[in-house]
């Protein structure tokens, strides 16, 4: 059965491809993205993959501009008359030793990451309460789970979201609404790429900062594609009841087990050498 689907943040990577496969199955996608050309280019490529009776409405719109989230609100509600899925995706990275963060920059990355999540799910989550029905999924990452260094923000984002969505969901299970967490541990990308910058040289992190990026970027390279994500993401977007938490990939599953599983002094032990910066 096609849906109505709320994207944010699908101009590029994940987003625009859960968007085209979605468009693909004959489902009406509804998103913005701030960036304009990319939204322009996405509205030609969903009109050419569109199956079925499926109507897209993008527009290049800020997740920080709360009027603006509200007005493009009604405008799905007018054009659909109804939504059954928001998909908050977007968000930014945020890399560095806390000691030497910028915390306005920091407070910038909470804003987008955090408060923009709930700004978009608080705007149709009336909707979706009349209705009794409505999914509601948040791309989070591995590290709203397993925190790790030099990318402690970031971590605070993710731990912010999904702790935010675990009680959100005890004020709203009684109307119907469905939850769903999304975490990945890595994607190949040019995400982590933009972010990672080393501390300067008289910075008491920069070795370690240093082994740590070096062993990020080797990952990387091993990393799920965007597609094979997003496949993951779509599934999670067609089920009538998701997990609450869903992982990408095997190693954001083994992860997330030994998390559950394991006592913290082993769990910080694996990190440290995953991430070849142990003492």
């Amino acid at each position: 059965m096609s849906q109505v689907v709320v994207i944010t943040g699908l101009a590029d990577g994940m987003g625009r491809h859960v968007a085209k496969m979605l468009a693909e199955k004959g489902n009406s996608i509804a998103g913005f993205d701030m960036d304009e050309k990319g939204i322009e280019s996405l509205k030609k490529e969903l009109k050419k993959v569109s199956t079925g009776d499926a109507k897209h409405h993008l527009v290049a719109l800020d997740i920080t501009n709360r009027k603006g989230i509200l007005k493009f609100r009604d405008e799905v509600l007018k054009k659909y008359d109804k939504v059954d899925t928001v998909l908050s995706n977007v968000g930014i990275g945020f890399f560095g030793p806390f000691e030497e963060v910028d915390l306005e920059k920091a407070l910038k990355c909470l804003e987008i990451n955090v408060i923009g999540a709930m700004a978009i799910f608080q705007a149709f989550i009336p909707h979706m309460r009349e209705r009794k029905e409505g999914k509601l999924i948040a791309m989070s990452s591995i590290v709203g789970q397993v925190p790790f260094p030099f990318e402690s923000i970031y971590t605070a984002s993710k731990f912010g979201i999904e702790g935010w969505l675990m009680a959100l969901k005890y004020e709203l299970d009684p109307f119907g609404i469905k939850f769903a967490v999304i975490s990945p541990a890595q994607v190949s990308t040019t995400f982590a790429a933009k972010i990672h910058k080393l501390p300067p040289k008289e910075s008491p992190y920069r070795e370690r900062v240093k082994k740590f990026i070096d062993k990020d970027n080797e990952m990387i390279k091993d990393a799920p594609t965007p597609e094979f994500a997003a496949k993951v993401i779509v599934k999670v977007v067609e089920k009538k009841k998701p997990k609450l938490f869903n992982q990408i990939e095997f190693q954001s599953k083994v992860f997330y087990w030994l998390n559950k599983m394991s006592p913290r002094w082993f769990r910080d032990f694996l990190v440290l050498t995953i991430m070849d910066i142990r003492k």
